[in-house]
């Protein structure tokens, strides 16, 4: 039978022969797994390599913006200038409740102090992208250790935001009891706040502006320890705990003393749990 898919057959009979009666091929198979046993031994290894990947958490905080504002305001700008600096190949933002978070990974193998350093530099050389009433960025580094081996997202269920943030609260805490957990980290939801919104016209009528409301709740709203005494041959420890716990003693803060009548923070103003 003639031709080309016989000459293609002859010919690779007459290769197949070639390596079959050759007597160099139990050499040449001799040779590679010689060169496969010498490269297993020549390269290096270890049994927990360290990868360098340089990351960084950047924190920003904005109070009393939502979520979409933070994210035209304050992320978008700043993402911008983020993605100027060379070595960087990831930026990942999430933006919340008067504040965002914005996570920036370099090429891996970058010096993760160099990469800090730039990103410092560019931020605060470019100040002019922080809108009125935006906080300077928080720059903490990340390594590739600090990646999370687990994330949990809570939803639905009938619930706000705060309350979600509550029941992550309880989860976060039942793991952080687990044998072997380094680190556990809540990121959403809404904590718990109160609200102050002063009177204008009272604080007038009593003589009073926001900054006298501020300094009085700041002065207040503070825990030291006032002195020690020895009793019974022990050392205790006398502490002044003055926190305030709920809205309800929030209200009952004193700001001054007007004819002799104490004037409340619940008189000027309203405050909401």
């Amino acid at each position: 039978m003639n031709g080309p898919g016989a000459r293609h057959h002859d010919l690779l009979g007459r290769i197949t022969a070639l390596f079959v009666d050759s007597k160099l091929v139990p050499l040449a198979i001799l040779c590679a797994l010689l060169a496969g046993v010498m490269a297993v031994w020549a390269t290096p290894s270890e049994e927990e390599p360290q990868i360098v990947v340089p990351m960084l958490d950047i924190h920003v905080s904005m109070p009393g913006a939502t979520p979409r504002e933070v994210e035209t305001r304050v992320v978008g700008p700043m993402e911008r200038l983020l993605w100027e600096i060379p070595g960087v190949e990831y930026v990942y933002s999430t933006a919340l409740d008067g504040e965002a978070l914005t996570v920036v990974r370099f090429r891996v193998g970058d010096d993760l102090e160099r990469s800090t350093v730039k990103t410092y530099a560019k931020l605060y050389q470019h100040l002019d992208w922080i809108p009125p009433g935006c906080s300077q960025p928080i720059l903490k580094p990340r390594s590739i250790d600090d990646v999370p081996v687990s994330v949990l997202t809570f939803h639905g269920g009938g619930l706000d935001s705060l309350q979600l943030r509550a029941v992550a609260f309880q989860a976060a805490e039942a793991v952080r009891a687990v044998p072997g957990v380094a680190e556990t980290a809540l990121i959403g939801g809404r904590r718990r706040a109160v609200m102050v919104e002063p009177d204008p016209q009272r604080l007038r009528a009593n003589g009073l502006d926001a900054a006298d409301v501020l300094a009085t709740l700041r002065g207040q709203n503070t825990s030291e320890a006032v002195s020690e005494t020895l009793q019974d041959g022990r050392a205790v420890s006398v502490r002044l705990d003055n926190f305030f716990r709920d809205a309800r003693e929030l209200a009952r803060a004193v700001l001054a003393v007007r004819d002799g009548r104490p004037v409340f923070l619940g008189d000027v103003a309203a405050v909401r749990d």
